[in-house]
């Protein structure tokens, strides 16, 4: 090959390269591997017996696939809004780096390609939640998020039924306890979005998205959102036990945890401030990987 055709591939390769990162970017991998662990300790929390580890895998497998394929729509659904923020302006389809065809394309695909392995490897009522938090995540919470703040509610929905799809896969119910998980995914939600959108309210009003921080203009009312959230969720965290899904050393982990949250919480409402709701945010980040380590290390 000549110097000129090294050149022309070795440029191919890198291009093909640079296509791949941006595909993989689309997918957001940190929020997928979220949505992984949330639905493996659904599963093994609702196990009655030996997993199946065929139906395991294919659980996890088409999870990641309509998760990623999910994510990457909402992109192509969100790449105008996208270009106004600072935090998201660089991402691939507000710099023209992928055309909205290809993610469109692409984020379909790896939707039914996930949904299609839900229902054939795991079972159709694995594959109806991992649909419904589709629809909802597509459908309902990004179109209003440029509309009204109660998209907050709406987004946390999708966002609380992982471990509900894993529940399913272990014992094709949606019982008390899939729900019980939900409930706890559901308010941790509240005060983790309303701290991103405290901390960037002036991006999101750049952009026109409607987030209660940027519609609250003194505070108080997302302070308030916080604070509830966080309490709400302490009382909700201690069910597990109550139902018999965990033990006692996962109650009172789920205490300390929980009033360790309302605590920075009602910091935060007492005297707001930026530094006060970064905490909050990375509390919220240690927070339920703890809790959720709890409840499988004490699992009844």
């Amino acid at each position: 090959m000549t110097p000129r055709g090294e050149v022309v591939v070795a440029a191919l390769a890198r291009e093909r390269g640079r296509v791949a990162g941006d595909l993989l970017s689309l997918t957001k991998p940190r929020v997928v591997l979220m949505v992984l662990v949330t639905t493996v300790v659904g599963y093994y929390v609702g196990l009655a017996g030996a997993p199946d580890y065929a139906r395991l895998a294919a659980l996890l497998l088409g999870t990641m696939l309509a998760a990623g394929g999910t994510l990457a729509l909402n992109q192509y659904w969100e790449r105008d809004v996208d270009a106004l923020m600072e935090r998201t302006r660089t991402r691939p389809l507000p710099e023209g780096r992928l055309a909205p065809l290809e993610a469109l394309l692409f984020g379909g695909g790896l939707t039914a390609a996930g949904l299609g392995v839900l229902a054939l490897g795991v079972g159709w009522l694995a594959a109806l939640v991992v649909a419904a938090t589709f629809v909802l995540y597509i459908f309902a919470y990004t179109p209003l998020k440029v509309r009204t703040p109660f998209c907050t509610l709406v987004g946390a929905v999708p966002g609380a039924l992982p471990p509900v799809a894993g529940w399913a896969a272990a014992r094709d119910d949606v019982g008390v306890g899939a729900w019980v998980l939900f409930g706890i995914l559901f308010l941790w939600q509240l005060p983790h979005t309303l701290a991103i959108g405290r901390l960037y309210r002036d991006d999101y009003a750049r952009a026109g998205v409607r987030l209660l921080p940027v519609i609250d203009a003194q505070g108080r009312a997302t302070e308030r959102q916080i604070l509830s959230g966080c309490l709400g969720l302490l009382a909700v965290s201690l069910l597990p036990t109550l139902i018999g899904l965990a033990g006692g050393v996962y109650f009172a982990g789920a205490l300390v945890l929980g009033a360790g949250f309302v605590t920075l919480g009602a910091q935060q409402a007492l005297a707001p401030s930026a530094s006060r709701v970064r905490r909050v945010l990375l509390a919220s980040l240690l927070y339920l990987p703890a809790l959720l380590a709890l409840l499988a290390f004490d699992k009844a």
